[in-house]
């Protein structure tokens, strides 16, 4: 017999608010650290950035009270910090604060006081952020996904299968460069999204058609896939490079050809042609 309704379900844990003077990464990060040892208890986690008004404060402990929830802050601020572990102990809300004993005894070691400046590691590390960020958007925008997304892109890559894409991608992003992909497949229409971007920002990737059925052959092999003909044969290989030369053409987007050619100098190719026409660069 099913008695699986006699079991009592367990209330739902109350959240934790991670409360920042800056973006609140740091906090978040620790909060879901520690979460990740409890892993079949879902536990929400709101993150509330940018505190520098008391009033900020008093809402967030009220909302803390209100659902008998956490707040852990990482405030740099003393004034904002006392604020709120007396508005935290007036309403009995359990606060951590994650700053505020190191702050005074890096104070008292050092004998200088804080700068009490929200985000200022972020800001000094702003490259390192940056170039973390554009890793991830590559790593999201791959293979054509997420294609609401490709206006945010700094470069879109657009060519058809095993052109190089992906490599050229992520080359770029490690580089400080938001990249998505697009692949162009045979006998399928090429996304409508794609035309309605800057064309200056689209580069479409040529490659010669026999070197394209080498790097085919060669994933043919490494995929064991005995069923993909149509995917190695130089006639539709070749086709598939004129249809996507004509796809260029008609979004007059610019083209690299990437035969023969190591990363580096396609990425550099590439690099050039958006620092010429945007005035971008990366350090």
């Amino acid at each position: 017999m099913d008695t699986s309704y006699d079991k009592p379900q367990a209330a739902a844990p109350p959240p934790i608010t991670v409360v920042s003077g800056g973006v609140g990464a740091s906090g978040e990060q620790l909060v879901h650290t520690v979460l990740a040892q409890f892993p079949e208890r879902n536990v929400p986690v709101i993150v509330v950035p940018h505190v520098h008004q008391i009033s900020q404060v008093e809402e967030v402990i009220a909302q803390a009270a209100a659902t008998g929830g956490i707040v852990v802050h990482t405030l740099v601020n003393a004034g904002l910090r006392g604020a709120l572990a007396r508005m935290a102990q007036q309403r009995g809300v359990f606060a951590l604060d994650l700053m505020g004993n190191l702050l005074s005894r890096l104070a008292d070691v050092l004998g200088q006081a804080p700068v009490e400046q929200p985000g200022l590691y972020r800001q000094l590390n702003l490259a390192y952020f940056e170039r973390v960020a554009a890793i991830e958007f590559a790593m999201a925008h791959d293979d054509g996904r997420r294609p609401e997304d490709w206006p945010q892109a700094e470069v879109v890559l657009v060519g058809v299968s095993r052109v190089g894409k992906t490599p050229l991608s992520m080359y770029l992003s490690v580089l400080g460069w938001k990249v998505a992909n697009v692949p162009l497949i045979a006998e399928v229409p090429a996304p409508p999204g794609l035309f309605s971007l800057d064309r200056r920002r689209v580069i479409g990737l040529n490659v010669e058609p026999g070197q394209l059925v080498l790097y085919r052959q060669q994933r043919r092999r490494q995929l064991h896939a005995p069923g993909l003909e149509a995917y190695t044969d130089p006639a539709t290989i070749y086709n598939e490079v004129q249809a996507a030369r004509q796809i260029f053409q008609r979004g007059g987007f610019s083209v690299i050809d990437v035969t023969d050619k190591p990363i580096e100098t396609s990425a550099s190719q590439v690099i050039d042609r958006i620092t010429r026409r945007f005035g971008e660069s990366r350090a």
